[in-house]
């Protein structure tokens, strides 16, 4: 199976940040509706408001660039940390809902604070991919899908513990997030035998601003704007590795 081509491929699979405008409500409406949609036995690991004790830690726990983190910083509304990808379709339906923009963060690898700020005056929510971290590697297909939050060492790893000559042109370093590696396209060690990351997509599925599930192969398309949450990846036999 030959890689793909990021010219083809690529403007599908970025992870967009995107911005919606709609009428704002009371927090206390807000609040309350984002319980009702996301309920579960877990939801208070989910939702972190800032009266949340936790909320400065949730915040803080992947960002790199200490300029944006001072009091005077922009601060989400609400932090979503998703155990499932319907928790992560009820996010974006109430943000909707409640005129909120969102603003995605996978690994939280992000100097330029784009997925952790707003600069808008609205407030805004943050969707943490961190719990989607997933990696389920197939060797007999040469391939594996991996969620947005798993980050590349973690991926490495599940690689090497089910073989010793599969790999990926991975990045340089192991603390980026799946989903932020892609979305900048990805290069590594391997790059010039095997392409970009971006090239060996051969799927992937993603949550439109209606909180739909699409499939890349199936509804993609250059005017398709989503959350990409997992994604399908060409693994490549290197038999020098186990030398």
């Amino acid at each position: 199976m030959g890689f793909l081509h990021s010219s083809s491929l690529f403007p599908f699979l970025m992870v967009f940040i995107v911005s919606f405008s709609w009428p704002i409500t009371s927090s206390a409406d807000i609040y309350g509706d984002f319980l009702h949609r996301l309920s579960s036995s877990s939801i208070s690991n989910l939702v972190y408001t800032q009266l949340n004790s936790s909320y400065s830690s949730i915040l803080e726990s992947t960002i790199h660039n200490s300029r944006f983190i001072t009091p005077t910083s922009p601060k989400p509304w609400v932090i979503v940390t998703p155990l499932h990808v319907s928790h992560v379709q009820a996010t974006i339906r109430c943000s909707k809902k409640h005129g909120l923009q969102l603003r995605t963060r996978s690994g939280g690898h992000d100097f330029e604070r784009v997925s952790y700020i707003s600069e808008s005056e609205s407030s805004f929510v943050i969707i943490d991919l961190a719990n989607l971290r997933s990696v389920q590697v197939d060797v007999e297909n040469e391939v594996a899908w991996v969620q947005s939050g798993a980050i590349m060492g973690e991926l490495y790893y599940e690689i090497a513990q089910k073989s010793g000559t599969l790999a990926v042109p991975g990045a340089l370093c192991h603390g980026v997030a799946f989903g932020r590696y892609i979305s900048g396209g990805g290069y590594g060690l391997l790059f010039r035998k095997y392409g970009l990351a971006a090239d060996n997509v051969i799927d992937a599925e993603f949550i439109d601003a209606n909180g739909r599930i699409l499939k890349q192969k199936i509804n993609g398309g250059r005017s398709v704007l989503g959350y990409s949450w997992r994604r399908w990846w060409k693994l490549w036999d290197c038999p020098f590795m186990d030398d």
